[in-house]
């Protein structure tokens, strides 16, 4: 609907300022004389919008300017209701606070549209526990109380102290300055700084935390997904082994369970997915395939091939028949 629309660029240009027509096209999904002909219906409304020439320039709100633009529609609802419950699980220690919202947003609704928005969201499921082929990897929750500092001390730009322990190692104390929160997969991460190097810590294995007084040494402005792509990459690059892999796709998920990343997944033509993946090392991924049985097959690299190959030549060996015993 027109008005919809009409309200969504108004929130779009107030949250985030100065935006030109082809952006305002890409984020609402029409054409940019759509927006054109919506900026005009707008002003003609008596809502102050104006544009700015040149290079940097574009269409905003003029400043200070104010409106109540209340009313979920439908849809709108319907997705609040259905991606919320979904997210069973507590994202960075709002579980809590998403619950809240959600039961105002049924609250906020006409008395007539509630139930039908509320009987719609019982027919959506988004994420269940199990699906047709194998039960779902538990997420990674930390520690209850870690959960409210550590959010705290992100967007408050505070300096950060954790008990932190990494794999293999015992726990222990450290302070750092912190960039923001990712959640990817069911894990949660702290991306921070520590002495000026960039560092990324699992949530999961925060036992303690402590929001400190002083600021954090960090950009006023970040694009946490730039950062979270750069780390993702050095991380993949970092002494890990590549593999590419033909799955029966009835055991997809054991395989990606298993994997530190996964680069690609595509049909092949015999109806297996042809995967690539990171694994730690050559063992680590000898022992993932090996679990697959003949449900998986390493095309690479050839190492790999030669250790499955030579594990399997002697399990072969020491189970073959043995001369004057039971008939293989």
């Amino acid at each position: 609907m027109r008005a919809d629309r009409l309200v969504s660029l108004v929130l779009l240009l107030r949250r985030r300022g100065r935006l030109t027509a082809d952006v305002l096209a890409r984020e609402l999904e029409v054409s940019t004389r759509t927006v054109l002909r919506d900026i005009e219906a707008l002003s003609a409304a008596g809502v102050p919008v104006y544009a700015e020439r040149g290079r940097h320039g574009g269409f905003a709100l003029l400043p200070g300017f104010r409106t109540e633009l209340t009313g979920l529609n439908h849809d709108e609802a319907l997705a609040l209701l259905t991606a919320g419950p979904g997210r069973a699980e507590p994202v960075f220690g709002l579980g809590p606070a998403l619950a809240s919202a959600l039961r105002k947003v049924v609250d906020a609704l006409p008395e007539g549209r509630r139930a039908t928005v509320d009987d719609s969201a019982r027919r959506l499921l988004v994420e269940p526990e199990t699906d047709l082929l194998s039960r779902r990897r538990e997420a990674e929750e930390p520690a209850g109380p870690t959960m409210a500092p550590i959010r705290r001390a992100v967007l408050a730009g505070h300096r950060l102290r954790i008990r932190y322990a990494a794999a293999g190692q015992a726990p222990c104390w450290r302070t750092v300055d912190p960039i923001g929160l990712v959640t990817v997969r069911d894990r949660g991460y702290l991306l921070a700084t520590r002495s000026g190097a960039d560092r990324t810590y699992r949530l999961s294995r925060v036992s303690a935390a402590e929001e400190l007084p002083e600021p954090a040494r960090r950009p006023d402005r970040v694009d946490l997904d730039r950062v979270w792509r750069e780390r993702c990459a050095r991380f993949l690059a970092d002494g890990h082994v590549d593999v590419v892999v033909r799955v029966d796709p009835a055991r997809e998920e054991e395989l990606l369970g298993s994997a530190v990343a996964v680069r690609a997944a595509e049909p092949d033509a015999d109806g297996r997915l042809r995967v690539e993946a990171a694994f730690q090392d050559l063992r680590h991924a000898e022992w993932a395939l090996w679990r697959l049985g003949p449900d998986a097959e390493a095309l690479s690299p050839p190492a790999l091939r030669a250790a499955l190959h030579e594990r399997a030549a002697g399990l072969a060996a020491r189970y073959a028949p043995r001369p004057g015993g039971p008939a293989g």
